[in-house]
């Protein structure tokens, strides 16, 4: 009897389906089981497909993907149709895809199958419960597997996977070193079990092993398989009592990456649609394990970029306390261009005064951009500007000396003009005996002072250009006195500017910690409450104007005077030249003194302060040849406090009082002290003169009402 007869006799058809020319043979028996007529035929893929129900032929496309993938046969159960649209028979597809090199044909057989019985738990294509479930447990894998950040958060979302009606109670993940296999992780066995699996050798007669090599998964449905096709390591898999495994590779980007095996207590049939399950968690699996493994080695790298770039600060400083923070952009490597140093300088002699001192060097900077070139960059211009310091230059060369180097390796670099890059500095140095700052600044925001009755006060300072800008630029330095019990703040603009602020508001938000600031407390606790309050939780509820919460890279820099305790200048106390070609440092004066009088109990009082202030300064820019040096002073207890302002200047002409009259621009200022200040007097020295006022803050009566100052000569 002829093979036909045969598959005919037991309602069995065959077929062939071409995919290269989309033809499909049907003998006669399986055009009969498509409703055709009993005979041999040719047809197209469309026609065979209006015979299937549109359900299960979307089923059929992936079915088939798998079998190719895999190497198995493409198993489905197939509703047919009518020409009116209605269901006459179910068949099962049972079809083996042979492959051609992108092109594949299937060959199988077509048979009838009983429907089945309501109530009965068959999974097949047909099942829509069972389908709809499917979909809604891939859509939350997916989820899921894409918001885990890290291989361990991976692992435990794979363990909690509940796959519709065949859910695992056994999982480990495979990975690859060399040619070994090694153990990611697993879940469902006890400490210690996956002692025999770790390092086995990639050519081991094992699941998993086969599958790294080959890429194919593995099914095996019973213990009878899995010990007819691995006898080697069955004993190893048979102590735990499973009865059925499937072993998927771990692909990315066309390249095995380990292999995932789930197994299972109850025995599982491995039917089309569960392989099909399987394989996607597999591949989303493998895709997530990919992406943890990438966000893991860029936290490595950037935390082994932090720890070589940002510098240790170094032994403590006899009389001076130190700390310092950094912290990154949110994106990327977690690495920009923000970076701060501490360097020893040569020589323990000091420069104001010949004490024995240890002079050291504080820097703080940012490079423009947050990418890895400017890590790069930040990584050389720390290094010069560490040997020019060591080399013993002055701020302001040393700043020279590194914005010609910074030009010199950005200008044009690349190929690219565009590609030039710049950085703002600020230099420090620093004499621990004296408290003497001699500062010199690039394009950097202005330190703070907090003094030690809590007021804070930004402290204008001589700067230049950014460094590599231009080849040859010339820095100004300034000298500062931190006085005991005082605190510097300098950072860089992110501290301000991070989370919607401007510079403005952003320091308003600053200064208001500063001045919180317990002087009992260590100096870390200040550095990490400023890093807080602008990176932690509770800097969503001091968001900026600014629309977008802006975010970039910190470092902040704090140095407090400890030594002299005891000898401290009680009160607060700011100094300031005002150079005759910067006259626009009036208005910085000017801010500084209402910062001195931020609490003084008349604000009417304050006001004529920055008035005469003004005045005085104004008038030597204008009547004299030199520069005005101002001192500031406000000492007592808070409601009982003297303010005195002093300026002078190098010029022997005392000011003269003068009658103006309504339409006169100038020659107020003598009346204005008169008329505002509690005491006020012109004071001649060796060199020049001195003009000063007091205020008192409990005068009972007004100004001008005290008495006792000898006005200037007439």
């Amino acid at each position: 009897m002829r093979t036909e007869d045969v598959l005919a006799a037991i309602a069995t058809g065959l077929w062939r389906w071409d995919n290269a020319t989309g033809i499909v043979t049907l003998d006669a028996e399986a055009a009969r089981l498509l409703g055709l007529p009993a005979e041999p035929v040719e047809l197209t893929e469309g026609a065979v497909r209006s015979r299937f129900h549109p359900v299960d032929w979307n089923e059929i496309d992936g079915v088939v993907n798998l079998a190719v993938a895999e190497g198995t046969l493409a198993e489905a159960r197939l509703r047919i149709m009518d020409g009116s649209g209605r269901v006459i028979r179910t068949v099962r597809s049972r079809s083996k895809p042979l492959l051609n090199g992108t092109d594949y044909c299937l060959v199988g057989t077509l048979q009838e199958v009983a429907e089945p019985q309501p109530g009965t738990a068959a999974r097949t294509p047909v099942t829509g419960d069972w389908r709809r479930s499917r979909e809604a447990f891939l859509l939350d894998a997916g989820r899921a597997l894409a918001e885990a950040r890290s291989t361990a958060e991976v692992l435990r979302v794979a363990a909690s996977l509940s796959m519709p009606g065949f859910s695992p109670d056994g999982l480990a993940v495979f990975g690859v070193a060399g040619d070994r296999l090694t153990i990611i992780g697993h879940h469902g066995h006890n400490p210690g079990d996956d002692g025999p699996f770790t390092e086995m050798p990639l050519d081991t007669d094992y699941p998993a092993a086969e599958v790294v090599r080959t890429g194919r998964a593995i099914y095996l449905p019973s213990p009878a398989e899995y010990r007819a096709r691995f006898p080697t390591t069955w004993p190893l898999a048979e102590r735990f009592g499973r009865e059925s495994w499937a072993f998927l590779p771990l692909i990315v980007a066309g390249r095995t990456m380990g292999a995932w095996m789930a197994a299972f207590k109850h025995r599982v049939a491995f039917t089309p649609d569960e392989r099909s399950v399987l394989t996607t968690v597999a591949r989303m699996l493998a895709q997530a394990l990919a992406r943890a493994g990438v966000a893991e080695s860029e936290r490595e790298l950037s935390l082994g970029l932090q720890r070589t770039m940002m510098p240790v600060l170094g032994p403590a400083i006899p009389g001076m306390e130190v700390a310092a923070r950094y912290v990154p952009t949110g994106g990327g490597l977690q690495v920009g261009g923000d970076w701060y140093d501490m360097i020893q300088l040569p020589g323990g002699t000091s420069r104001a005064g010949g004490h024995e001192g240890g002079r050291f060097a504080l820097v703080i900077g940012d490079v423009q951009g947050h990418d890895v070139r400017a890590a790069g960059l930040m990584g050389q211009l720390r290094i010069a500007l560490r040997a020019y310091a060591s080399e013993g230059h002055r701020p302001d060369a040393v700043l020279s000396r590194a914005s010609r180097f910074l030009y010199g390796i950005t200008d044009g670099a690349e190929g690219d003009p565009g590609a030039t890059r710049f950085a703002t500095c600020l230099y420090v140095e620093v004499d621990p005996a004296t408290g003497t700052l001699d500062i010199a600044r690039a394009g950097h925001p202005d330190p703070a002072i907090r003094m030690a009755d809590g007021t804070v006060v930004l402290r204008p300072t001589e700067g230049g250009l950014p460094l590599g800008i231009v080849p040859d630029t010339d820095y100004p330095t300034t000298r500062l006195t931190l006085e005991p019990g005082e605190t510097l703040m300098v950072c860089t603009d992110g501290l301000l500017e991070t989370g919607g602020h401007d510079l403005e508001t952003g320091w308003t938000r600053i200064r208001k910690l500063l001045e919180a600031h317990d002087p009992a407390d260590a100096l870390e606790v200040l550095a990490d409450s400023l890093v807080q309050a602008v990176h932690g939780p509770g800097s969503h509820h001091t968001t900026g104007p600014l629309v977008d919460r802006r975010e970039d890279d910190i470092a902040v820099l704090l140095l407090s005077r400890t030594n002299g305790m005891a000898h401290r200048r009680t009160g607060r106390r700011t100094a300031l030249t005002i150079a005759q070609a910067e006259p626009e440092r009036i208005a910085a004066a000017r801010r500084q003194l209402r910062e001195l009088l931020h609490d003084w109990a008349d604000e009417e009082q304050a006001d004529a302060a920055v008035l005469m202030l003004s005045e005085m300064l104004t008038n030597v820019l204008v009547h004299t040849d030199g520069n005005a040096l101002l001192v500031a002073e406000a000492t007592g207890e808070h409601g009982t406090r003297r303010l005195r302002v002093e300026v002078a200047d190098g010029s022997d002409e005392l000011p003269h009082k003068r009658r103006p009259g309504e339409m006169a621009s100038s020659g107020r200022g003598l009346l204005l002290m008169e008329m505002l200040a509690h005491a006020w007097g012109v004071d001649p020295r060796g060199e020049g003169k001195s003009i000063w006022f007091e205020l008192y803050e409990d005068a009972a009566g007004g100004p001008g009402e005290l008495g006792g100052v000898a006005p200037p000569p007439a």
